[in-house]
């Protein structure tokens, strides 16, 4: 089952749609124009989340969702009865949206400068640390250098972009394209070359297999059915994730929930067709054979194999070439001619009549 708790608290903020200027979560009308945050302008995530820690700010984030006044749309704190500007019975309200995840905000300009007075303030400031007038929400491309009057580091041009590490860049290019080649070189023909068969040779094997007891540790899931000497044990771990979601009050709750994860690991004994011999043949003409062996009643015959080699004499040497299948490994008879489709570093791609 899942555990849930509370980390603790961080003050949202909201932007006022009438003149753009962030408000704390907490403020119910704009700081710049005193106009009340409507009904449909949602909370946000500051540039900066610090937990609240004053006993006050805990409180109203505990609280429920604040009420918007049926008649004037005025927020008023969850436990209030009557509208604070108009006195309406807030009855008639409704609650505002809560239970919502926050979203990590976008990446925000170092420094907001100030309208009123052109004090530079860091972003975390929504009021001027100057004349105390509110702080509008801009732009990365609004930012202006933090002065070094401020006792801050000014901030590298155009949000403090990171220069690219073009050496390092470069060298990736190179491995990307020296694998590029490498490949090529492999599998894409880069010349032809006449050829006659001058030599070939096949092995053939035939395995026997007879059922044993075959020993399996610590492998996950359930054993098979057919499986003995069973042993099984769970391993169990916490899985958890942080999230911070809307109260609706002005604050978000930030929570971290776990649930326990099992897997369950088991080790057994199964009777299997396990390989016990190896039955070999080898030749140097165009009919591969396979052994035929005595087995007893409680074996059988595995899939047989056949390794393949077909040798070609060419101007500059000898070449050997492996067919996919015994059909095309009898068409190379001695002395019969072919095209080869040579790779970059001599290897055989392909053989062309």
């Amino acid at each position: 089952m899942g555990r849930r708790r509370t980390i603790g608290y961080v003050q949202n903020e909201w932007t006022c749609p009438n003149c753009d200027t962030r408000n704390k979560g907490g403020v119910k009308t704009c700081e710049n124009c005193g106009a009340p945050q409507p009904e449909n302008v949602q909370f946000e995530l500051p540039s900066e989340q610090k937990l609240v820690t004053d006993e006050a700010s805990i409180n109203a984030a505990k609280a429920g969702a604040d009420i918007h006044c049926g008649f004037c749309g005025t927020r008023n704190p969850a436990t209030a009865e009557t509208c604070s500007q108009c006195g309406a019975d807030l009855k008639e309200g409704k609650a505002r949206e809560a239970g919502r995840v926050m979203q990590a905000p976008a990446p925000q300009p170092k420094v907001v400068k100030c309208d009123n007075c052109g004090t530079e303030n860091p972003n975390s400031n929504s009021v001027c640390s100057n004349c105390g007038s509110p702080l509008p929400k801009v732009s990365a491309l609004q930012a202006a250098p933090i002065s070094p009057a401020m006792g801050m580091k000014p901030p590298m041009p155009l949000a403090a972009k990171k220069k690219p590490n073009w050496l390092m860049i470069g060298g990736i290019i190179a491995a990307l394209a020296v694998c590029c080649i490498a490949v090529a070189a492999l599998l894409l023909p880069s010349k032809s070359v006449e050829a006659t068969v001058v030599d070939v040779h096949w092995q053939t094997s035939v395995p026997v297999q007879e059922i044993q007891a075959v020993s399996h540790s610590d492998e996950p899931g359930s054993p098979p059915s057919d499986a003995y000497n069973v042993s099984c044990h769970d391993e169990s771990r916490d899985v958890c994730e942080q999230r911070t979601i809307d109260k609706g009050n002005g604050y978000s709750e930030v929570v971290e929930e776990c649930h326990t994860e099992t897997q369950q690991y088991c080790s057994y004994t199964v009777d299997e067709w396990t390989t016990i011999q190896t039955y070999p043949l080898e030749g140097n003409d165009l009919r591969p054979i396979y052994e035929s062996p005595n087995i007893a009643s409680d074996q059988r015959i595995g899939n047989p194999s056949e390794d393949l080699t077909v040798v070609f004499s060419t101007s500059n040497g000898e070449e050997t070439y492996s067919p996919n299948s015994v059909s095309e490994f009898q068409q190379y008879s001695i002395g019969s001619t072919w095209t080869l489709r040579m790779n970059a570093i001599g290897g055989v791609v392909s053989v062309e009549p």
